[in-house]
């Protein structure tokens, strides 16, 4: 392999994991890792996770890293490297983990929300070449969003830009780690999603195959499960991902509207689901929108799917977004 290419140490800082890679300038993972993220466990044994996630990936070999590249929940200042309030890391309040980690590693470190790292990796390497706006949605322990206009990420006037988890749907609904009340990630994030299917088979009488699959342990459950489920023509199954679709349609016909953008490339965990999702996703957004926006419509899978946050967070070492 040649020395001259350019690597950058791409890290996706999640809810529950941490994954790490090495990744060259092409967009080609060399190396990669994962860690448990231990998010409850406060900022610095989280920090101290991702130094170990990076020390996994540090080859013997000799790699040409010119820096380290951030994806991370919250809002970020780009320029200082602070993450700030990341709603499902406790504890975080202002952590300054960009100078933490140069001093760690002595390269150069961006800091960039996860969502925002994600939206940039698909529109460098993955769905969104071919389009000058979109909404990179990520769906996983939370429900973020990045927006991709002409090319470019808008952040906002404060790096805040984005967080369409936090559309509330509902003004009397469920608690957020946010605090508010009703946001869209309380009704499909994946914590939420596994919660508010497991009490409905508990509760019920649905006829089900999720618990055949679970073996009668809704402990075991996952959206991979309730995938299989909807594989197997199981209704219930079938129920659940139209109102997700339901749920996360109106809180994008909403961006929609305000934003002029009708592209949605949905990337994360929780996206497993498959093209039953994706077609809820753009049928839910196509009831609601305006009239005059609903033929644009258009939801895509991410094609980078779990390598979108680790490769988005290595193209910020590399290029300007």
């Amino acid at each position: 392999m040649s020395t001259k290419e350019k690597y950058a140490i791409g890290v996706d800082l999640g809810g529950t994991n941490i994954k790490v890679g090495i990744v060259s300038e092409a967009g080609e993972i060399v190396e990669k890792a994962s860690v448990p993220t231990l998010a409850e466990d406060g900022p610095e044994i989280v920090i101290s996770q991702i130094k170990k996630g990076i020390g996994k990936v540090i080859p013997d070999k000799n790699f040409d890293i010119k820096g380290i590249g951030i994806g991370s929940p919250g809002v970020i200042s780009i320029e200082k490297g602070i993450v700030e309030n990341p709603p499902n890391l406790p504890g975080w309040g202002k952590v300054m983990l960009g100078d933490i980690l140069e001093k760690e590693f002595n390269v150069k470190v961006v800091v960039e929300n996860d969502a925002n790292a994600a939206a940039i990796g698909e529109l460098v390497f993955g769905a969104g070449k071919n389009f000058d706006s979109f909404i990179m949605i990520t769906l996983g322990t939370g429900v973020g969003g990045g927006i991709i206009l002409n090319k470019k990420i808008y952040r906002g006037d404060f790096g805040a830009a984005g967080e369409i988890g936090h559309i509330t749907i509902d003004y009397k609904g469920n608690r957020c780690n946010c605090g508010n009340y009703g946001c869209i990630e309380t009704y499909i994030g994946n914590n939420y999603l596994i919660k508010w299917v497991s009490e409905e088979l508990a509760n019920t009488s649905y006829d089900s195959k999720i618990m055949e699959l679970v073996d009668n342990d809704l402990d075991r459950l996952t959206p991979k499960i309730i995938s299989d489920a909807a594989d197997l023509k199981d209704e219930y199954a079938h129920s659940v991902i139209s109102k997700m679709g339901l749920y996360l349609g109106a809180a994008l016909a909403s961006v929609s509207n305000i934003l002029d953008v009708s592209t949605y490339v949905i990337g994360g965990g929780v996206s497993g689901l498959g093209e039953p999702l994706i077609k809820a996703i753009e049928n839910g957004i196509k009831d609601r929108v305006l009239k005059s926006l609903s033929s644009r419509v258009k939801v895509v899978p991410a094609m980078l799917r779990n390598d979108a946050g680790v490769k988005g967070a290595s193209s910020l070492v590399f290029y300007n977004y």
